[in-house]
């Protein structure tokens, strides 16, 4: 019965864990990256529609992205999003291709980036944290209730500690990945 408990919780920690990368994976590094758009909307006929469900999105180089809608009434519209997304970004608009080039970051917003990426890290380790003590007390009830008996519950919490070490350094080691990425030049 503990064991189906932790099997559950490790399903939630990896989806967690999955979740901060995805999070992380949307933060400006100064190199050209298709998930910046995964949040950016754009009004098709009424609809707000994700831009990669609009348009086909390129990387030529590492500094450039392009943007090709598949309806070229679109353009305008997904140049205004991306302006308005608020990411720091100018499309060039050529008439048929909006092309995005990616600044380079400077020092000072790297700096704030990193700040973000230790919060979102925070955050996601308080995260497991409250996950962990609502298995803990579930176990803990079960032992009260005699479904487990005493020396399951500590087997069972001791096998809970390490399930949490565990991904509590998987989040750090993403979130480590994530910052030396934003602070290489």
């Amino acid at each position: 019965m503990v064991k189906d408990v932790l099997r559950d919780l490790e399903k939630k920690f990896k989806t967690s864990l999955e979740h901060f990368r995805r999070d992380l994976s949307k933060l400006r590094t100064g190199r050209a990256n298709l998930a910046i758009f995964e949040d950016i909307k754009v009004d098709y006929y009424g609809v707000a529609m994700p831009v990669n469900q609009t348009a086909k999105i390129g990387i030529p180089d590492p500094s450039l992205i392009t943007v090709q809608p598949y309806d070229a009434s679109l353009l305008e519209a997904i140049d205004k999003a991306v302006k308005a997304a608020g990411l720091g970004l100018n499309p060039i608009n050529d008439g048929k291709v909006l092309k995005i080039p990616i600044p380079p970051l400077d020092e000072e917003r790297r700096r704030e980036i990193v700040k973000g990426v230790k919060k979102m890290l925070e955050d996601e380790k308080t995260a497991l944290r409250n996950m962990r003590r609502e298995t803990k007390e579930f176990i803990e009830e079960l032992e009260k209730e005699k479904e487990i008996g005493e020396d399951d519950k500590f087997k069972g919490l001791e096998e809970l500690q390490k399930l949490t070490d565990d991904f509590t350094k998987k989040t750090e080691e993403v979130a480590a990945a994530k910052e030396k990425e934003i602070m290489q030049i």
